[in-house]
């Protein structure tokens, strides 16, 4: 059931979220952990609708049946997000990134939907996946299959998976990650009321301060 409650996310607070995220032991759950979960449960109810008109349980791509789980796991995608979340520390652009990717994963596979078998293994794979691609520093695939509820083998074996569906296209740019926090922006403030601003423009922002910072400092050091 969608919550009543709106959650708007202000500049600064993505500011705060996204690029100059506290990784402490008592950070808060980034707030697109909430826009990604109900953007997917929303993805997962409109596919069991068509499901029960197009007959189908499983990815008609056999390929993409590896995704697949033998039980349906007992646990919310909300809540299996703020899992990953709690042991791995993935900072919030992560899930942004991993949002793309999963959207470019469904396009690539038109066979492949996402349902309550196959979207836990489809996230942990996306998230770590997209923390290799966005963070210096990550845990290594066993750690994450801890988390997600995997075996290392079995993890490794959806990265690869994963990596070849995709045709390796894992480069996201400015303007790609600037269109993916409108969308999420758009589709969620239609349904829950979140609100996503354009943050690569506050990323650039801190990095050209940063970088006009370093400047002064040395130009102090060479008058010095």
């Amino acid at each position: 059931m969608a919550s009543s409650t709106t959650l708007t996310i202000s500049p600064r607070k993505l500011r705060s979220d996204v690029f100059s995220y506290s990784y402490q032991d008592d950070s808060n759950t980034p707030l697109v952990i909430n826009v990604l979960a109900s953007l997917i449960e929303r993805s997962m109810a409109r596919n069991e609708r068509i499901a029960k008109n197009c007959r189908w349980a499983l990815s008609k791509d056999i390929r993409t049946r590896v995704f697949d789980c033998h039980e349906t796991p007992d646990m919310t995608i909300q809540s299996y997000l703020e899992r990953i979340f709690r042991y791995t520390r993935a900072g919030p652009s992560v899930y942004v990134v991993a949002y793309v990717y999963i959207d470019r994963f469904c396009q690539n596979n038109q066979g492949f939907k996402i349902n309550a078998r196959n979207v836990h293994r489809l996230l942990i794979t996306t998230i770590m996946v997209a923390s290799k691609y966005v963070e210096d520093m990550n845990y290594r695939n066993s750690y994450f299959a801890r988390v997600g509820g995997l075996t290392t083998e079995e993890l490794n074996t959806l990265e690869l998976e994963f990596l070849f569906l995709m045709g390796f296209k894992l480069h996201v740019n400015v303007s790609v990650f600037e269109s993916y926090c409108c969308h999420l922006e758009r589709e969620v403030s239609i349904g829950g009321g979140y609100h996503i601003e354009r943050t690569l423009r506050c990323a650039e922002e801190i990095k050209a301060r940063q970088n006009e910072e370093r400047g002064y400092t040395q130009i102090a050091r060479v008058m010095l």
